[in-house]
């Protein structure tokens, strides 16, 4: 909205233009988004439903018994307004966020609910707001019926039919929020390794996807509406990062299914923004494995069965526990903050590595 009216406010007062300034706009979003999270949660956390903790996982899997769950809800209408006033989306865009809030909602209302939601339940709502962000992105960004697609360790860019877009950007969009989700064990670890993610996304779609002299040097077709995008990242990093002001351990709230489905979601639509759905490998390497691991374990062993192929207790499969994190900490003996700490470290380390062999080597 600012950006809009900047026009009008810098014939009153010229320093009205910075509004007018992705780079300015992205800094005040991100600061206001944070400042408000960090005043705002402890007044309205007590509204918020109570973690049932998780028996299964004996007495560490209670520890959250009891807590606020589902802050998800409160941080993310806390960077709404922040987005509307600071982010000048196209009306696609808009969609696509406020889709993305319908994401967020169906996992508060799985917080909230008695009985958890069962798979199927879970799955089929995932898949129709999947289905819906990617339709509404081929129309935001397609040209001429066909979307722009670049990948790795090639020059070309792909032009790919609406008919297969929507289905393989509906399918990175569904396992990255449920990986996302399944990662959100650990005080504060999904929540850091996507803030981080969203902080790299966010230099991507400014400094290059947005900026044509940088995109021509590497070869990568430029989106000039990525750098609106670049807002609200950061807008949503800021909120998260109020958030994670609380839930460091120990946690006084949990974000829930709520806020992990958004952060999940989000960073899949700002990797089809970006143009180049295998950066999603590149920019959420820990997250993919933690939480998707457990995913492709599932799939392997229904089909196993299916088959009618006998996968033993001993095989290494069944071994490896998943989320990855509980492997760490019940085979390996890590401690939760061990654990956080450990897994930063890898994502600070591979991310990089892949990210540069993925831009330049083309």
């Amino acid at each position: 909205m600012l950006y809009y009216i900047a026009e009008h406010l810098t014939q009153q007062w010229g320093p009205f233009r910075l509004f007018q300034s992705h780079l300015f706009l992205i800094s005040i979003g991100a600061f206001l988004a944070a400042f408000l999270s960090i005043v705002l949660l402890p007044r309205f956390w007590q509204f918020l439903p109570r973690d049932h903790g998780k028996a299964i996982l004996g007495k560490d899997g209670m520890k959250s018994a009891g807590k606020p769950t589902g802050a998800g809800l409160i941080v993310t209408l806390i960077a709404l307004p922040v987005m509307i006033l600071f982010a000048p989306l196209s009306l696609w865009d808009s969609l696509s966020v406020l889709t993305i809030y319908v994401a967020m909602l169906f996992g508060y209302l799985d917080d909230r609910s008695q009985i958890p939601w069962g798979e199927l339940k879970k799955g089929l709502l995932d898949a129709v707001v999947s289905i819906a962000i990617a339709t509404f992105l081929f129309f935001g960004h397609s040209e001429s019926g066909v979307m722009g697609v670049w990948i790795p360790f090639t020059k070309e860019i792909f032009l790919v039919p609406f008919w297969l877009y929507i289905p393989c950007a509906a399918f990175l969009l569904w396992f990255t929020m449920n990986a996302t989700n399944c990662s959100d064990g650990v005080d504060g670890l999904a929540g850091s390794l996507t803030i981080i993610t969203l902080l790299i996304l966010s230099v991507l779609l400014y400094l290059i996807i947005g900026y044509k002299p940088v995109a021509d040097y590497l070869l990568i077709p430029c989106n000039p509406g990525a750098a609106s995008w670049a807002i609200v990242l950061m807008v949503v990093a800021g909120a998260f990062g109020g958030y994670l002001w609380f839930n460091a351990e120990p946690s006084k709230i949990l974000m829930g299914d709520a806020g992990s489905r958004f952060l999940g979601i989000l960073v899949a639509t700002a990797v089809l923004i970006v143009g180049n759905p295998f950066l999603i490998i590149a920019l959420s390497p820990i997250v993919l494995v933690n939480g998707g691991g457990g995913l492709g374990k599932l799939v392997l062993l229904r089909i196993a069965k299916k088959i009618g192929m006998d996968i033993g207790e001993d095989a290494a499969i069944r071994k490896i526990r998943f989320p990855l994190h509980d492997h760490c900490k019940k085979n390996l003996g890590w401690t939760n903050a061990q654990v956080l700490l450990r897994f930063i470290l890898l994502q600070l380390v591979v991310m990089p590595i892949l990210l540069i062999l993925f831009l330049k080597i083309r």
